[in-house]
């Protein structure tokens, strides 16, 4: 009689895992071999992070709310490339240890071929979310791992990177999955909001309810009409691949003049309307321009966890929260209006009075918010802040209240302190209020009026003292109006009510670009100043990301720069050149929209509709490829000098060079 191992029931789907080993055999993988411990030295590591530096800097805030869910489970979160190498990852300290044994770690190949069947290779080869658990790994060494992870895909449905967690098999818990599932469509909605800036968004569902959540339709529209993209769930509710969206208008997926929807956004921003899908199913939308959300949980400042490699123990994870120190003199930068603000909220400095901060998306509110917190009596308590269009319904109420033992599926054991009862003492900062759901306000306005809070599952109230900050983007007035936001709660917040100008409407640009290259990483050969070509260049620009966008550009611009004096325009970031109509054209292609304004820095106050787009992203990257194929054939394969004859980042040529034929 044969004898054969007996591994545990297949968790994920039996086949999938049945071929997956069929796959490792082909390669000539043994069962037994021992994991290799080579990952990627720290220069090449940094070098595929700055190659994948969208997907990293979407992904961080992500991942530690998911981190935040699993920690004290023995189990770590992990994002990767394409090809499966580890590029970040923040787990408990006491699991990191066992996670090096297997190689568990940034740099290292988790790809089918490199370690068998496993969540990351299984799902990235499969295109689909994926659990591998104990026995089910191909690899011995494994088995001591229980795995649940998803594809992360760009806006164009192209696989980027996955999301894992993986821990050990004792804590295997059957929801981690869709905790997993659900953090991957977060990243891919940041990454799709952030790709379309001068889009028409349309945000849709057959449920009202489901509009503003993780859940919502989500689909890219150009000026005139064009259809450019949509997330997934658009793609299920149209029940049409991406491919077949691409040859089809607005008029035609929803039923109604392309025109009609813009006059609505102009008349009633922020007000549904009533569609109808090409099935037949009617849904709520709302359409909007778009803004990017560039990072989800921090205001702009670059943070260390940027170009962090370590394996991520909680004090690193700190580290990603907090932006350099803001007080309400560093704020001064010489704009008149920033200036009046921040006078008006030093008057309140000892005072517990609500401040309620309006602007734009990236303006700065968390920065501000944070300044008060320094300047104030409570500057030695706990600062905590939550994004509130971050996170689906069930985790905003999780984070804020907290919640026992139990009450919360699939998170740790122990229960959870909420954000209130962490800011005990402090300053509870809730950005893009105007997101949280009406279920939450009203619990939040019973915190505000009894100051106890009772968490999720519990019956205990829990005292605390805390002075609370407020931010959004949203004409909360007009949300009163129509029943999403209640006014009770908005007279509790807005003690004071201040707005931030938009970036482009600042007068100080040439001092903030200059405060932010000195908030640089010590240590780091990166430039401390811009050319007066590349400052020329910023002041042409509109900047719809505001300050957010303006750190991103300069920490993406410091990287390229590293070991130079000062940025120059070759440094920038191709995306944002293209932006501000410094992309180069060729006779007969469509040339780059160009940035409102007339040129001298100021902005003549009307919004501009961007220019028609005439080609699809397919074709628009074909053009490009093509045309870097061509600049480094004529210069001998030099990549620097390509780069600065094209005006693009080194980095996007080698990116062109790596995706060589696939790109035609």
């Amino acid at each position: 009689m044969t004898h054969r191992s007996v591994t545990p029931p297949a968790i994920g789907r039996p086949d999938v895992i049945a071929q997956a080993h069929a796959r490792s055999l082909e390669v000539g993988l043994r069962a037994s071999e021992t994991p290799d411990f080579q990952p990627l030295r720290r220069l090449a590591l940094r070098e595929l992070v700055d190659r994948n530096q969208s997907l990293y800097t979407h992904a961080l805030p992500v991942m530690e709310t998911l981190h935040a869910q699993i920690v004290d489970t023995q189990s770590m979160v992990l994002l990767t490339d394409n090809h499966g190498v580890i590029l970040h990852s923040l787990g408990d300290s006491d699991f990191v240890e066992k996670a090096n044994r297997v190689a568990l770690c940034p740099g290292v190949s988790w790809a089918e071929a490199d370690r068998g069947t496993n969540a990351i290779g299984t799902a990235l080869i499969d295109g689909q979310p994926t659990v591998v658990h104990a026995g089910e790994h191909f690899l011995h060494a494994n088995r001591i791992l229980t795995c649940s992870c998803a594809p992360i895909a760009d806006p164009f449905g192209r696989t980027i990177g996955a999301l894992d967690v993986s821990g050990d098999t004792r804590g295997f818990h059957k929801h981690t999955l869709a905790l997993v599932r659900m953090s991957a469509q977060m990243i891919e909605n940041h990454l799709f909001s952030n790709q379309f800036v001068d889009a028409i968004r349309v945000h849709f569902h057959a449920r009202a309810e489901f509009i503003g959540t993780l859940y919502e339709g989500l689909a890219a529209f150009a000026p005139d009409g064009t259809f450019l993209s949509a997330n997934r769930s658009a793609l299920f509710q149209f029940g049409q691949p991406l491919a077949d969206l691409q040859r089809q208008t607005f008029d035609a997926l929803f039923g109604i003049a392309f025109a009609r929807l813009l006059q609505q956004i102009a008349r009633a921003p922020g007000e549904s309307i009533v569609l109808t899908l090409p099935s037949g199913v009617r849904v709520v939308a709302r359409g909007e321009f778009a803004v990017p959300r560039y990072v989800a949980s921090a205001e702009g400042f670059p943070d260390a966890a940027r170009t962090a490699t370590s394996s991520g123990t909680r004090a690193a994870a700190r580290t990603c929260e907090a932006p350099p120190l803001a007080t309400l003199e560093t704020l001064d930068t010489g704009d008149a209006t920033v200036a009046a603000i921040l006078r008006r909220v030093a008057k309140l400095r000892g005072r517990d009075i609500p401040i309620l901060v309006l602007g734009k998306t990236g303006t700065g509110k968390e920065w501000l918010a944070r300044a008060i917190h320094h300047d104030s009596p409570r500057r030695a308590a706990p600062f905590i802040a939550l994004n509130c269009a971050s996170l689906p319904d069930t985790l905003i109420e999780a984070e804020l209240f907290g919640y026992e033992d139990g009450a919360f599926t699939g998170a740790k054991k122990r229960g959870s302190v909420g954000k209130i009862v962490q800011a005990d003492g402090g300053t509870l900062f809730l950005d893009e209020i105007g997101d949280m759901p009406l279920a939450q306000q009203v619990r939040l306005m019973r915190v505000l009026q009894e100051r106890t809070v009772v968490p999720l599952g519990g019956t205990r109230a829990i005292p605390v003292d805390l002075r609370i900050v407020c931010a959004t983007h949203r004409n909360l007035r007009a949300m009163i109006e129509a029943g999403t936001f209640r006014e009770d709660l908005y007279y509790r917040i807005n003690g004071l009510v201040v707005t931030l100008p938009a970036l482009r409407e600042r007068s100080d640009l040439a001092a903030l670009v200059e405060r932010m290259l000195e908030l640089q990483p010590d240590g780091e050969r990166l430039p401390r100043r811009v050319s007066d070509e590349v400052l020329e260049r910023f002041a042409q620009c509109r900047w719809p990301g505001n300050l957010r966008q303006l750190a991103n550009v300069l920490r993406t611009a410091s990287v390229m720069a590293e070991g130079a004096e000062q940025i120059e325009l070759e440094d920038l970031p191709e995306d944002f050149l293209q932006d501000c109509g410094g992309a180069p054209t060729d006779e007969g292609a469509q040339p780059p929209v160009p940035c409102s304004g007339n040129g001298n820095g100021r902005d003549d106050g009307q919004e501009k509709p961007a220019a028609p787009v005439q080609a699809s992203p397919a074709r628009m990257e074909d053009w490009q490829a093509t045309l870097i194929a061509q600049t480094l054939a004529r210069l001998d394969g030099n990549v620097s000098a390509a780069a600065r004859e094209l005006g693009l980042a080194r980095n996007t040529v080698y990116r062109y060079l790596r995706r060589g034929n696939t790109m035609h």
